[in-house]
């Protein structure tokens, strides 16, 4: 088994500012689940921290499958996979792979991704770690 890691951080205010700026900016990043999910929330602050920390979170998700991806030759989107909560366990965060060709990578090499998120007002980080059973 190797395991890979891939970490992202960005600015809170940048994400804000793609989201109010740019109309097609969530749709062409987030799921409607994820959408549905942070929209839920209440307070506007808290509301952009959970949408950075989930962009960081695809970011570093792609970082940790890196070698299988260009192994594989797969460009992967933002929408291919969704950031989702646990409800169960205290809200952790997990990925929910949607596109159908990167189901089958992680299939094929026995793929299984631990997630972790955090946030600040100004920042949001997440890092990945790929547990990959095949090469």
């Amino acid at each position: 088994m190797k395991v890979y890691c891939g970490t992202d951080i960005i600015e809170v205010d940048r994400v804000k500012k793609a989201i109010t700026g740019n109309k097609n900016f969530k749709t062409n990043i987030f799921t409607k689940e994820e959408v549905e999910d942070i929209e839920q929330i209440s307070n506007e602050t808290v509301r952009y921290q959970r949408y950075a920390g989930r962009f960081a979170a695809k970011e570093a998700i792609y970082k940790s499958l890196s070698k299988v991806l260009t192994k594989e030759e797969f460009s992967p989107s933002f929408l291919d996979v969704e950031v989702l909560n646990d409800e169960e366990f205290k809200r952790r965060p997990y990925i929910n792979v949607v596109n159908k060709t990167l189901d089958d990578i992680f299939v094929k090499y026995k793929i299984k991704i631990d997630l972790s998120i955090s946030h600040v007002r100004e920042n949001a980080i997440a890092m990945a770690v790929a547990n990959i059973e095949k090469e």
